[in-house]
């Protein structure tokens, strides 16, 4: 299924510089300032993983309803951990710029990607076009990794108390005017997160892509290669477990230098929370690989 060569009358398509993370980036030429861009089409890789037709709403859904139920789920979140807070000035608390919490924000994300996915997988099945959720989970792990980095710069930039310990390290930042200041040089962990999140997500992206290249050589190939080809082909949810894994370890080994304080066993919530996503996935990846077997 190819993408159409012209994007709002305004730009024109042309090759493919890459995909992933339910995109396409091609190189475009804008008609109106007349020279050349890089578009981003959302819906493009859905398409290609057999997942919504390129013409429909999936992947701004998958994209928005997240986003906005992370928001309010981080600002919920982060209120029921200090109800004092809410109960002294409602009104500014609610409706405050400041006070989100990443856990919140994870969870009612997540539950909400799940939902919209669940029914998109539903409809394909009524169409009769069946597709895993495993499969949708994998389209959007790279999207989420790097939508979380990205978040991490706006903690960095408004010092809001994400920084780590003190450091001598020359890279050591002072926030003096931050939201929650110190004037000693600490970790920016918020930029070490970014860091990570961004190899994170080019590694995930490019595991998903081979995917698409092992399938592509499988159409084209003999019969034998395309055996041989197929019975090495990652399954369904093995990006995903990928995902789990490597922002849990990511975010479980940052808190060690962070300000959070401890409260499960040592640990911090994030700690607790990224420990819980590695072990779902390391069991998510071990039932992948023992159905891989049995099939």
């Amino acid at each position: 299924m190819t993408t159409p060569q012209h994007l709002s009358d305004r730009y024109e398509l042309g090759d493919i510089l890459g995909f992933g993370g339910m995109s396409e980036v091609h190189l475009a030429r804008d008609v109106r300032l007349h020279r050349d861009v890089a578009v981003k089409v959302l819906r493009a890789d859905l398409a290609r993983h057999g997942i919504a037709d390129k013409n429909s709403g999936e992947s701004e859904a998958l994209i928005s309803f997240p986003c906005l139920a992370g928001f309010v789920g981080a600002k919920l979140y982060h209120l029921l951990e200090s109800p004092a807070e809410i109960f002294a000035d409602p009104v500014h608390q609610l409706f405050s710029p400041y006070g989100f919490a990443w856990f919140g924000g994870l969870i009612a994300g997540f539950a909400t990607f799940a939902f919209v996915a669940r029914r998109i997988t539903r409809h394909n099945a009524a169409t009769g076009h069946p597709v895993s959720l495993l499969t949708i989970f994998d389209a959007g792990s790279p999207a989420a990794a790097l939508g979380y980095g990205i978040g991490r710069i706006g903690c960095l930039l408004s010092g809001d108390g994400d920084y780590g310990i003190p450091t001598s390290l020359p890279w050591g930042m002072s926030f003096p005017n931050g939201l929650v200041p110190t004037v000693e040089r600490v970790h920016p962990t918020p930029l070490y997160e970014f860091i990570v999140a961004c190899g994170i997500a080019w590694w995930l992206w490019r595991k998903g892509a081979s995917d698409r290249g092992t399938q592509a050589s499988t159409d084209s190939g003999s019969p034998s290669d395309a055996h041989a080809i197929t019975a090495s082909a990652r399954r369904p949810g093995e990006v995903f477990a990928a995902y789990l894994v490597l922002t849990g370890v990511a975010r479980f080994l940052v808190e060690f230098i962070r300000i959070n304080p401890r409260s499960f066993l040592g640990m911090s919530n994030a700690q607790a929370a990224a420990a819980a996503s590695v072990i779902t996935g390391i069991i998510l990846w071990r039932w992948i690989n023992r159905r891989k077997a049995v099939t």
